[in-house]
């Protein structure tokens, strides 16, 4: 099943201090990203836009009544410590996991954590490594293809559980793909960031 929803809220929905945790956020990955690449350095000089941004409008599509959400392969905190920044503000109950084996980008994870004074932890293993979890919200961003991903993310989430999943024009290519392995329902929802991008909202996932 495939479907089309609203577009997400935009930039203009944040209110001034959710901007303010933003901003220390950015200016904590621009100060690290010298030392080990979280983002690309041609994408600095457009990070609210293509990196905040874009995670703002992936935590906007969460089921209203989650209450722990999964972030795979968080590397520079894209969507997994923006989304952990909304939920201090808009769902404080939130538990936000992080999940990054990198150890480098975990000790910076945890410190932009310490820093923002988010409701997250950071777990510094292998996705295939973690089967403790049962989330209502997995996401993944510039992690894998959708047949990976779908791998990934069905041992952690619960019975009723989403995944949200930033895909690029080759998105189709991938769902088709997947479906040779999985079911599961999908929404495409517009980027507000990337004409050519979207966000699958993903429900229903099992294996064929």
């Amino acid at each position: 099943m495939m479907g089309e929803a609203q577009r997400p809220s935009t930039s203009s929905d944040l209110t001034d201090s959710e901007t303010s945790d933003l901003k220390r956020f950015v200016a904590l990955v621009e100060r690290w990203n010298p030392r080990i690449n979280l983002i690309s350095k041609a994408s600095v000089p457009e990070i609210w836009d293509r990196h905040v941004l874009d995670s703002v409008q992936v935590f906007d599509l969460a089921p209203e009544n989650a209450t722990s959400w999964v972030d795979l392969g968080s590397g520079g905190g894209f969507p997994g410590i923006v989304v952990a920044v909304l939920a201090s503000h808009r769902r404080p109950a939130l538990q936000v996991t992080l999940v990054e084996s990198d150890q480098r980008k975990a000790v910076f994870l945890r410190q932009a954590i310490r820093e923002l004074g988010l409701r997250a932890v950071v777990r510094a293993q292998r996705i295939e490594q973690i089967s403790d979890l049962r989330a209502d919200v997995v996401s993944a961003r510039a992690l894998a293809a959708l047949p990976e991903l779908l791998a990934f993310s069905a041992p952690l989430l619960s019975t009723d559980g989403a995944c949200l999943f930033a895909k690029g024009a080759g998105r189709r290519v991938e769902i088709e793909a997947a479906r040779q392995a999985w079911n599961f329902d999908v929404v495409e929802v517009p980027s507000l960031t990337d004409q050519a991008a979207a966000i699958l909202r993903i429900t229903g996932v099992n294996h064929v």
